[in-house]
């Protein structure tokens, strides 16, 4: 089932949101900075606003797409969490980044599954994937945390990138 709407997802710490002009500074920012590293980055605000104006276009068009997270007791937004595919991707992505001095404390874990298990109830995905690059040990880390197994025989977008297969349940 397609969802035109991005929802607003809750989890016990977190609110999940569509992206709103307010998240930019934040967002070009973090694509700005080094911790754009494993995104092949860091990028130029060019890249960044391609990338901001894909994850908002992706629910109006295949109806998935990013949504930012933020604590819901502080408002204070982590960073995002998405499910994209578009032409740029051979599968639909579970991807996440989080903002400095947000990690480490399960935030990423929390909103991925929360999206994740969104896209398998709500559209009723078969499965999804997370492209990450093999320095990222972090986003290895997380993905095997949320069950995640890695498929090496599946296609990246990027050779070098490692493929790892969520499925439900």
């Amino acid at each position: 089932m397609k969802s035109d709407t991005p929802p607003t997802l809750s989890t016990e710490r977190l609110t999940l949101r569509p992206l709103v002009w307010d998240d930019w500074p934040a967002y070009s920012a973090f694509l700005a900075s080094e911790r754009a590293r494993f995104m092949s980055g860091p990028h130029k605000v060019d890249t960044a606003w391609s990338f901001f104006c894909n994850d908002i276009a992706q629910w109006t068009l295949f109806g998935h797409g990013a949504l930012m997270f933020e604590e819901t007791a502080s408002g204070t937004t982590l960073g995002q969490v998405a499910l994209c595919k578009g032409p740029l991707f051979p599968e639909l992505e579970l991807g996440w980044f989080v903002f400095a001095g947000a990690e480490g404390r399960g935030f990423a874990f929390e909103a991925a599954a929360a999206l994740r298990n969104w896209g398998f109830q709500t559209l009723g995905m078969a499965e999804c994937v997370s492209y990450i690059d093999p320095e990222n040990h972090r986003s290895i880390r997380l993905a095997e945390r949320l069950g995640a197994r890695r498929d090496p025989e599946a296609e990246a977008p990027d050779p070098t990138s490692l493929v790892y297969r969520h499925l439900p349940g």
